[in-house]
């Protein structure tokens, strides 16, 4: 028999806790732990971000998978130990039924007239009963077996599911993971496309290549100017046909001046009265722009004039503006007032009959001429899109270029200081009798010097309706605003009434010096005089400008 190796013990000895060496262990476990993790994440096949990222996916996938397979395989088992557990306690319990029911010899005494009989009858007795139940006994262990077989090819069909279910998943994943390196594969690529592009550029540019570039920049700009309606915010150069847009719209104005003239020097006449208005530059030009830079058939730039595009602008000029005129002789009833000598006002009613020229200025809309030339959809939007306010600034920028700056309207005001009354110029508005006519005043001086035509100061009697004008524009600027000469200066009268924020007085800026703003006024005392203000004065309401 072989020898048994045994250990002393010694009762009584407590072991001790070695910690020093315990914590060497743990530090060892922790080292060997993080060597494995680091080479795990410094796979060599991770040489790129798509295969780290196709890696973390596929592993994450098969550790759901490993997990669900373990998951199937433990809740087998499990069954399998209940079930056998559950074999066992029945033998058990069969076995100590059996022992319970063997017969006790000293308890048979007296019940039956000898042993023999005793035993005779026991073991009659007790073969059928335990023939029975060992039959009873064996068929129940049979199928608990049964159970138990049935339950572990369950269990194990369910594990072998679970693997094929796996299988699956895991080709699932690897179909993604490759269709995710594609992708990202792709990505890559146009990113580095992109990258050397901008590489490319720098090198351009620090090579000198910037001025390369800036010309491409500036020749596409010109390129898209130059084909678009846009360019008649730059049409004010000589391109070296000797015509410029001013000089156009300059003979355009005269023309029309001299057909005004004409219809007066053809006329025979006592009094003139004029009404209507002339369609503004803006809206001419734009039409212009639109219909020459898109016609279907000769499609040209407006960045330059000549002599056929002049042509085509003063035939659109002349359809948006018609003018017409007409004479009545009226007999009337003319009240004369005159001093008799003796500081008596006598007034004298006589009869007259005068003859009045009418002329009357019609125009039509940028809207009217878009109908009137069929423009479609995009020539109408391109037309909207010039006339919008975003472009107020562009306008005045080059119309102020064509009538000049401030100093021609400052000149005709001055040549006007002296008068009194104003009729000159509430007449050539249209009023029949004597208004408040300081606006007239300047409105008659803004059209004396193109101002009107030219869009750059609107036609208008109400003060009020001068400073909505102005501001509608972006040309409104507050009373702390330095004036120049030639703007138009809005007054509050901070008077009987008070101020209410509310224009009641306008007039023309000739000079600003020392902080001291000097004006050129109508109807101040009814008459045209000269006047300053301290820059910033309270009854300053502001200023409407000639430009942004």
């Amino acid at each position: 028999m072989p020898e048994i190796k045994t250990r002393k013990f010694v009762k009584g000895a407590v072991k001790a806790l070695d910690k020093s060496a315990a914590l060497s262990n743990r530090m060892k476990s922790a080292m060997i732990r993080t060597k494995k993790a680091t080479e795990q994440s410094t796979n060599a096949e991770e040489t790129s971000p798509e295969e780290y990222a196709s890696n973390h996916v596929s592993g994450w996938v098969d550790r759901a998978a490993h997990r669900a397979v373990h998951e199937f395989d433990q809740q087998g088992r499990k069954s399998i130990q209940a079930t056998k557990k559950n074999l066992l306690h029945m033998k058990k319990r069969l076995v100590r039924r059996r022992a319970q029911k063997q017969p006790q010899p000293d308890m048979a005494k007296g019940v039956f007239h000898s042993r023999g009989a005793f035993q005779k009858s026991a073991q009659s007795a007790a073969k059928p009963l335990s023939k029975g139940a060992g039959k009873a006994t064996r068929k129940t262990v049979k199928t608990a077996e049964r159970a138990a077989k049935t339950t572990a090819q369950a269990t194990r069909q369910t594990a072998k599911t679970a693997r094929t279910t796996t299988r699956a998943a895991h080709t699932v994943s690897k179909a993604t993971v490759n269709t995710l390196k594609t992708v990202v594969r792709a990505s890559i690529a146009a990113a580095k496309a992109a990258i050397a592009a901008t590489k490319a550029f720098v090198s351009a540019l620090i090579a000198g290549g910037w001025i390369a570039v800036v010309v491409v920049i500036v020749l596409c700009l010109i390129g898209f100017l130059v084909g678009s309606c846009y360019g008649i915010f730059f049409s004010n150069e000589d391109s070296g046909s000797g015509i410029t847009i001013q000089n156009v719209i300059e003979e355009i104005n005269a023309d029309y001046q001299a057909q005004i003239d004409s219809i007066k020097a053809n006329a025979s006449y006592d009094v003139l009265e004029m009404s209507g208005s002339r369609a503004v530059w803006p809206e001419v030009l734009a039409v212009y722009a639109v219909k020459t830079t898109t016609s279907p058939d000769n499609a040209q730039e407006v960045v330059t004039i000549d002599e056929v595009k002049k042509a085509m602008l003063k035939d659109i000029f002349w359809q948006m503006n018609i003018l017409s005129s007409r004479t009545e002789t009226k007999t009337e009833e003319v009240v004369t007032e005159t001093d008799d000598g003796n500081g008596n006002i006598v007034q004298t009613v006589t009869t007259v009959t005068r003859t009045y020229l009418y002329i009357t200025v019609s125009h039509k809309t940028a809207e009217e001429m878009a109908n009137l030339y069929g423009f479609n959809a995009d020539q109408q939007a391109r037309l909207l899109e010039l006339l919008s306010e975003e472009n107020d600034a562009l306008w005045s920028q080059l119309l102020t270029d064509v009538t000049g700056n401030g100093d021609e309207i400052v000149s005709v005001a001055l040549s006007q200081v002296g008068n009194v009354g104003g009729e000159t110029y509430w007449r050539w508005y249209g009023f029949h009798s004597q208004v408040e006519w300081c606006a007239c005043f300047v409105s008659w001086c803004a059209d004396q010097c193109g101002y009107l035509d030219a869009g750059v100061v609107p036609k208008f009697a109400s003060c009020v309706q001068g400073v909505n004008w102005f501001k509608e524009r972006g040309l409104w600027r507050e009373n702390s605003y330095m004036p120049q000469p030639g703007d138009i200066i809005f007054f509050d009268w901070n008077r009987t009434a008070g101020q209410n924020g509310l224009a009641d007085h306008v007039g023309i800026v000739e000079k600003t010096e020392d902080g001291v703003v000097y004006t050129i006024e109508g109807n101040a005392g009814n008459a045209c005089r000269q006047k300053n203000y301290q820059v910033g004065d309270t009854e300053i309401l502001g200023y409407g400008t000639l430009c942004s």
